[in-house]
């Protein structure tokens, strides 16, 4: 089987790796020039972690562990206090045991499917036009201005994929706005800074966040849940303007933030990346069309309010890769991708199931509820510490062995091929 990946992020080289392992020829395009370590922390968790073993990069992810020493609040003076630590095999905590970067995990991830026999990466191109998806297959032409011809194509290339806008109709993708902003971007690390991740709220529903990387800087991230018509509006055109008025849009927003906001925002132009980011969610009708097929954030992107959306990258790779080896050599795919879609699909839309008070309540705007929250986590805190509640709710598990819902299908034929 010719197939064809549209992003080099997490979905689309956790399914090639399989997918080359299965015995079919993989092409992936990456619109980067060259694979990039940006990006703040993500974690790996549930079945994830089992599929992450499976490939042999278990022990190496936990090399690039960001060091992080667990969560604790800011108080309006600047003091922490309701810490969170991390604990081995106990999910007390609001920061994994398998804490990494973005790019580093997307790095690994892609080192090792290229190595892989009948496997080619071809960075800075992307896919122009798709000019056939039939019965026969699928044509397409790179913006390199090469025709090529594939049995598969899987689109990876993120929530807005261009991909996708092709074959797909405007009305089967749902687009789901949380009503919050996120800012991102790695500033100098001070003698001052800890290994935590420290959360502030800076009321006006701002919050600014500071976590550690294992390459001796600081992830910087700005919150934020615009409360009238005016600055939604101003935030939405943000949204599609350059780094500049966005940059320009943050400083407004957070110049009297308090706590460290002077700091990071006198940082943040000279900052190497910059991710300024809606938060939504993108829910698909039907993932695939005939020879083409979405994955990872461009099927079922659930937000960074979940904490899933790399896990649900790392499994979906795996079981998309797990059907199509059932294959038979030259039968139509169209069998496989709606096996993916049914085995998968359920605890996509579970993992979606966002509270109607998230984000809001972590958000607060007046120094009232900010009392309220940070009593609550304080006491949430406390209780966290004490063994015996953590174990009576079922907060004391093996992080490798947790399924967090999902069991992984049996594919003997992949199986056999590992």
């Amino acid at each position: 089987m010719r197939v064809l990946i549209s992003g080099a992020g997490v979905a689309g080289p956790t399914l090639a790796y399989f997918l080359a392992k299965a015995g079919a020829r993989v092409t992936v395009v990456e619109k980067a020039l060259e694979l990039l370590s940006h990006g703040q922390n993500v974690d790996i968790s549930g079945s994830a972690i089992t599929v992450i073993r499976k490939m042999g990069l278990l022990e190496t992810v936990k090399e690039y562990h960001t060091k992080e020493k667990g969560t604790q609040l800011i108080d309006p003076n600047g003091r922490p206090f309701a810490p969170f630590p991390v604990k081995e095999d106990s999910i007390a905590s609001f920061t994994s045991e398998f804490e990494i970067l973005r790019g580093d995990m997307a790095k690994l991830l892609c080192e090792a499917s290229r190595v892989q026999p009948n496997t080619e990466y071809i960075l800075g191109t992307t896919i122009q036009k798709i000019l056939s998806n039939d019965d026969v297959g699928v044509k397409v032409e790179l913006s390199d201005g090469s025709l090529r011809d594939y049995d598969l194509l899987v689109a990876a290339d993120g929530q807005w994929s261009k991909v996708r806008k092709q074959c797909f109709q405007s009305d089967d993708v749902k687009v789901v706005d949380k009503g919050m902003y996120v800012v991102y971007f790695t500033v100098p690390r001070l003698e001052e800074d800890n290994d935590w991740w420290n959360v502030y709220f800076g009321l006006q529903s701002r919050i600014i966040t500071l976590r550690p990387d294992p390459y001796g800087t600081i992830r910087a991230m700005f919150t934020i849940m615009p409360r009238n018509e005016a600055q939604r509006t101003a935030w939405q055109n943000a949204s599609r303007a350059g780094r500049q008025k966005q940059e320009e849009l943050v400083r407004e927003e957070f110049v009297n933030a308090g706590w460290q906001a002077k700091r990071l925002l006198d940082a943040m132009s000279k900052a190497p990346d910059f991710y300024f980011q809606a938060i939504q969610q993108i829910k698909m009708a039907k993932w695939s069309n005939n020879r083409v097929v979405c994955l990872g954030d461009t099927a079922y992107a659930p937000t960074p309010l979940t904490g899933m959306g790399t896990s649900l990258a790392i499994i979906g790779g795996y079981v998309l890769a797990g059907e199509l080896a059932k294959l038979q050599g030259g039968e139509h795919p169209q069998s496989a991708l709606e096996a993916y879609e049914k085995a998968f699909h359920p605890f996509v839309k579970q993992t979606q199931q966002v509270p109607n008070i998230v984000p809001g309540v972590a958000h607060p705007d007046t120094a009232w509820k900010r009392w309220l929250l940070q009593t609550a986590l304080s006491t949430l805190s406390r209780a966290a510490n004490q063994p015996w509640i953590v174990k009576m709710i079922g907060g004391d598990k093996n992080a490798e062995q947790n399924t967090e819902g999902f069991d992984l299908p049996l594919y003997e034929n992949l199986d056999k091929a590992l």
